[in-house]
Order: C-alpha cells, then structure tokens, then sequence
C-alpha cells in the first residue's frame, strides 16, 4: 500500500514527459483508429495514450502496465483520494507519478509520458476512470466480449467456467468473439445471478423476482 509520504517525496518535475506524450499522441491520432469511441474526458485520454502506444508498437507492455495500475488502485482506496486532492503541488505530482512507476514497475516510456501528462494537466485524479476506459478499448481490439457475473457471494471458478461455457455458445457472443468474465459481489441482489454481456443483462437475481411480485401484489390489491 502506497503511503501518503511516500507519495508526496520531494521528486523532479514531469512537463517535458508530458511534451513528449502530448505530440506522440496527437501524431498517433490521425493514423489510428481505435476499436471503439469512447466519450468523456476519461475517454479522451485513454483514447490518446492507446493511439499513442500503437504508434510507438508497445501496445501490449502499455496494457500491462495500465493493467498494474489498475489492481494498484482496487488494492488501495486511499490512493484514489491522493489522487483527486486539489492542493497537491507540482512536486507532489511528480512524486505520485514516480511512485507510482516504481509500484507498478512501469518501464515503458508511453505510460510514464502518459502519466506524466495527467499531472501537468491537473488529472491525476482522473486515472481510475482512464485505466477503466482503456481496458474497455483493448478489450475491443482483442476481439472480447465482457461478461460481468453479479452474485450475492463470490463465485468459484468452476461455477464461472460453466457459466462461460455456456455463454459463450450462445447467440449474445458473436462469431470469432471470447469472453472475458468478471465476479462482482453485491449482497443487495441476496439471491441468484445478474448477468451483463456487452449492452444485455439477464437479471435472474432473488431482489429482482421480489421486485416483480410485489408490483404484482399492488396492482392486484
């Protein structure tokens, strides 16, 4: 876990990282054209540091590293607060930047001019959403499918190899598609499953049945 000192260590100042992302991304942009659009600022800049990975050929060793920043981020909820803090100074930026690279061990030069831009930018804060957007974009262009699977309780894996299984034969996955299936826990659904894949949701869930009877009961009374 990241502390705050850690975070806030005296280190030097990131604008010619940034300079060098910017131009890297803007030349990219006329070329590349990414597997989906992406709206919102989060958008924006996951749309500019993917256009500029594929530029520079180091798309898989960006998706890694963004990848890293992403289980950083879910391993640590403080993080995002530090992040989203107002009054951080330039020096601070950069030592949440460095820090951050040396946590991740992010080696490759797109993701730390990447970075480097949401500091001078003032949008460091803005890194948990960008990380989410990026994932949706290599999702994209890895052919992928995303199947979130809500349960009350975790699930095994064998349950969610079978639900993959299934899914996977049937007609919400297209042809030359894969699955890429994620366990989200909520205990409000109490019972049952909440399917999401792509644009669709199959709510077979024990909330949603009680939801239904309960309109039933109304309007029958």
């Amino acid at each position: 876990m990241l502390s705050r000192q850690a975070l806030l260590r005296p280190a030097r100042v990131v604008n010619t990282q940034a300079r060098t992302y910017a131009a890297a991304a803007a030349a990219a942009s006329s070329k590349v054209k990414p597997p989906v659009t992406l709206f919102g600022l989060d958008g924006t800049y996951a749309t500019a540091l993917y256009t500029a990975a594929v530029k520079t050929n180091a798309l898989e060793p960006t998706a890694k590293s963004i990848s890293g920043l992403g289980n950083l981020l879910a391993k640590d909820p403080k993080l995002a607060s530090i992040l989203e803090t107002p009054t951080l100074s330039p020096a601070d930026k950069s030592a949440i930047v460095a820090e951050l690279q040396k946590s991740v061990g992010v080696s490759n030069e797109t993701v730390k001019n990447f970075l480097a831009t949401l500091a001078e930018n003032n949008r460091l804060g803005l890194l948990p959403s960008v990380v989410s957007k990026f994932s949706e974009l290599m999702s994209a262009a890895r052919g992928e499918v995303e199947m979130v699977v809500t349960s009350a309780q975790p699930l095994d894996n064998k349950t969610l190899n079978r639900l993959e299984s299934a899914v996977a034969k049937s007609a919400y996955v297209g042809s030359g598609k894969k699955l890429k299936v994620t366990n989200k826990v909520n205990a409000d659904i109490i019972g049952g499953l909440v399917v999401e894949i792509g644009e669709r949701t199959i709510d077979l869930s024990v909330s949603s049945k009680i939801a239904k009877m309960n309109k039933l009961l109304s309007e029958a009374l």
